[in-house]
């Protein structure tokens, strides 16, 4: 039997609320060094989740007021999450697929009880693992990106083909 979630997550993350402005999530990921934040309703029950990125491209890019936007305006919805009980491998196959680098950890109607990072892959000492993972979810999809020009503005659309590579045995 392999090792569990439970015993490398980060029990009781600190978490912020929808209505809490984004300088105060900001402020608070500074505090506590992490490059995101869950975000629960009714003390536990998740709903999102908050990160550096979200910040710079959602509240930043767009010159929204973070004093005055609510970290439940930016949060992503989609969420990949899994339980304490669900093997680490399990785990690592699940970050290297979504491409996320947190998982948040939830019990039963989506409480919220830990997060499962890259730091805590590496706090296990396997180096070659924590490698491995790292690259599978930093790898760029593969595919071509198509560019496309919507009314005045360009943006760039990307679409990818294919899924990146997963790591190999991590036994």
């Amino acid at each position: 039997m392999g090792t569990k979630i439970a015993e490398l997550m980060t029990e009781r993350p600190r978490a912020v609320e929808p209505q809490t402005p984004v300088q105060e999530a900001a402020q608070l990921m500074e505090i506590e060094d992490v490059g995101s934040l869950p975000v629960v309703e009714q003390g536990a029950r998740l709903v999102g989740i908050v990160t550096d990125r979200d910040i710079a491209l959602r509240v930043v890019a767009r010159g929204l007021d973070p004093q005055r936007t609510p970290v439940g305006e930016i949060a992503s919805r989609e969420l990949v999450t899994l339980s304490p009980d669900h093997e680490l491998d399990e785990a690592l196959t699940l970050m290297a697929r979504a491409q996320v680098r947190r998982l948040p950890i939830v019990i039963r109607e989506n409480e919220l009880v830990g997060m499962l990072s890259q730091a805590d892959l590496a706090a296990l000492g396997k180096e070659k693992l924590t490698g491995e993972v790292v690259e599978a979810i930093s790898q760029p999809p593969r595919g071509p990106r198509v560019e496309s020009a919507s009314s005045d503005e360009t943006r760039a659309s990307a679409q990818y083909l294919t899924e990146p590579p997963l790591p190999q045995d991590r036994r």
